[in-house]
């Protein structure tokens, strides 16, 4: 029998209503999935990551056999694996000689310029088809960003629950507010009961997808074992049901919080399976729309779906109208290395430690451990941002660069010099102390300025500010900032420079601040 079509089906598209598999026939076309070495370490990805990706992978093959395809699948350790995409897409029509290949468009800049030489290369048509599983396609971001001289999420977000209907009352918005980010950031008391996460025994394929990676991955970042992450859509949706039933009550309140020991807090844990399709970003959001017509409060509801259909999309948009120079660009110069505790979570400040040490052993941090720790310690000490962008990359089993990227670049580092961000998120220990119980179990002091045992956030904010002031200044969102800064005392301004100077030093030594 003649394959018409092979289906190249990627890691992060395990999804069945995938654009390519829609179109296609099992009884005439054929699946091809593969795990690719270059995949794995064009940056050395987390080892929960691989691991995760790769057995979800194998389970999604399975699935698709149960409904009838014929799948093709490369596993890494075969022998003959070319160890790319482009190799085993060749590898695949040279053996079944297809009469075109078709695949849905890839998340990420570097695979999708691959494929479109892969037409010329193979000698067979190749047809690249958008992905149906965003809400807004990609031309439609770029019609909404034309002409305009700001291009703020919040605008966005309001068309994308136009375009959905999530959360309206016939066309106003529930509440009769668009954004309730003002009612969610409580800091949490260390009396709340917080929910276990939901986690999952590993099944015989996952157990020889983990051995694959001690063998292959093992001097990767991260710790592999335990693994209890959900392979199948089947265990996506648990998680899905887990959070709406235990933590979305709470989830507003207290999405900003981080507590000592807490690593999950009141968060979803749905963007692994999300990114990786195994879950329906649309239809999660429904099941917590539902929730909020339940009675669940609008401000938790409001503020799951504004990350999953505003800024989720939004991010996706900007990348892809903003490549391939937006990984290049660095507005505020930084040309720091990236300090090699990030790497060993080895730091006496408490905060970096917590957030580092669970994302080596989890791929995981909730968001403003990520902005607003690791995320803007290495803004206030300089590190170049396309450094702490592949150190994100890595380290998150979550992160695919579309996503990754812009928020990484953009949101955290400031890099694209406003074009994502209306400010630089920079901000000194005060933050820290405010929305956590870090700073409390810290050697450094929060409340000591400068010298020796301040907390390094402190002199290292106002370091930050004063070396960018000529690019910075004219932000109105920080212009208050400048104004403090102005009006205090010259020895004041000195010990703030001078312990940002020791702090900088003794990083750059591989120590750790006095």
């Amino acid at each position: 029998m003649t394959t018409e079509n092979l289906i190249l089906v990627l890691g992060d598209q395990l999804s069945h209503p995938l654009s390519s598999l829609a179109l296609g026939d099992p009884e005439n076309d054929r699946v091809l999935m593969c795990e690719v070495a270059e995949e794995a370490t064009y940056v050395p990805h987390h080892q929960k990551k691989i691991a995760f990706i790769f057995s979800a992978m194998r389970h999604f093959a399975d699935e698709l056999r149960e409904k009838g395809w014929t799948v093709d699948y490369t596993r890494l350790d075969d022998a003959k694996n070319t160890g790319s995409f482009t190799g085993e897409v060749e590898r695949a029509v040279a053996r079944i000689k297809p009469e075109r290949v078709v695949v849905t468009e890839p998340g990420e800049y570097r695979v999708m310029e691959a494929m479109r030489g892969w037409s010329e290369t193979l000698d067979v048509p190749v047809d690249i088809l958008p992905d149906r599983r965003f809400v807004a396609t990609l031309p439609e971001f770029e019609d909404w960003a034309s002409g305009r001289k700001q291009l703020r999420m919040e605008y966005f977000y309001r068309e994308m629950r136009r375009k959905t209907g999530l959360l309206m009352d016939d066309d106003e918005p529930a509440g009769g507010k668009w954004n309730f980010d003002a009612e969610n950031r409580k800091p949490a008391s260390e009396d709340l009961a917080m929910p276990a996460p939901l986690t999952f025994e590993p099944d015989e394929t996952t157990l020889e997808v983990l051995q694959l990676v001690e063998r292959r991955f093992g001097n990767h970042f991260g710790e592999l074992r335990p693994f209890g992450l959900a392979v199948t859509a089947a265990q996506a949706e648990q998680v899905v049901d887990e959070f709406i039933t235990h933590r979305l009550t709470r989830f507003g309140d207290y999405q900003d919080a981080m507590l000592v020991g807490e690593k999950t807090l009141y968060h979803s844990l749905v963007s692994f399976y999300i990114n990786a399709g195994l879950l329906d970003p649309l239809e999660v959001c429904r099941k917590v729309e539902q929730a909020y017509r339940d009675g669940a409060p609008l401000n938790a509801v409001e503020g799951f779906i504004r990350q999953i259909i505003g800024w989720r999309e939004y991010v996706r948009g900007i990348y892809w109208l903003e490549m391939p120079e937006y990984v290049e660009q660095n507005f505020l110069s930084a040309e720091r290395a990236l300090p090699e505790f990030y790497w060993s979570g080895q730091t006496r400040m408490k905060c970096l430690a917590e957030a580092i040490g669970q994302t080596k052993t989890d791929a995981y941090a909730h968001h403003i451990q990520r902005l607003m720790v690791t995320g803007n310690f290495a803004m206030l000490y300089g590190a170049h941002p396309k450094e702490v962008h592949e150190w994100y990359l890595v380290v998150y089993a979550d992160a695919y660069e579309w996503v990754e990227l812009p928020n990484v670049l953009g949101m955290s580092q400031f890099g694209d010099g406003g074009l994502l961000a209306s400010k630089p998120y920079a901000a000194s220990g005060n933050y820290i102390s405010k929305m956590s119980n870090y700073c409390a179990a810290c050697e450094y002091k929060v409340a000591r300025k400068t010298g020796e045992g301040a907390c390094p956030f402190n002199p290292l904010y106002w370091d930050f500010l004063v070396r960018n002031r000529d690019k910075l200044e004219g932000n109105p969102r920080i212009s208050r900032a400048y104004s403090t800064w102005d009006r205090m005392k010259e020895e004041n301004k000195q010990a703030y420079l001078e312990s940002a100077e020791s702090v900088l030093a003794a990083i750059e030594r591989g120590e750790d601040p006095a």
